[in-house]
């Protein structure tokens, strides 16, 4: 069976995000002040092939904890779908 995983990786809460603190000031440049919070993460799309859904599950846990993510900066969580 063939598999789409969306992955979404974001960093903790607790740790600082120039990227966000750059587009919030930037939002605000231009006169959108309403934000009072941006977060800057990743979206990862996989295409992958395995016997089952939770054979896939474990493939893309597998590949986000030890690959896509840095677990100790980012959280992830991801949705499977069949193709």
């Amino acid at each position: 069976m063939e598999f789409i995983a969306h992955i979404h990786v974001m960093p903790h809460k607790e740790i600082l995000d120039p990227q966000g603190k750059a587009v919030k000031l930037g939002l605000q440049n231009l006169g959108i002040g309403q934000v009072s919070d941006v977060r800057i993460g990743k979206r990862i799309e996989l295409t992958l092939k395995a016997d089952n859904e939770a054979q896939a599950h474990q493939q893309v846990e597998e590949a986000c904890q030890k690959l896509l993510a840095n677990m100790i900066m980012e959280s992830y969580s991801f949705e499977l779908k069949t193709v």
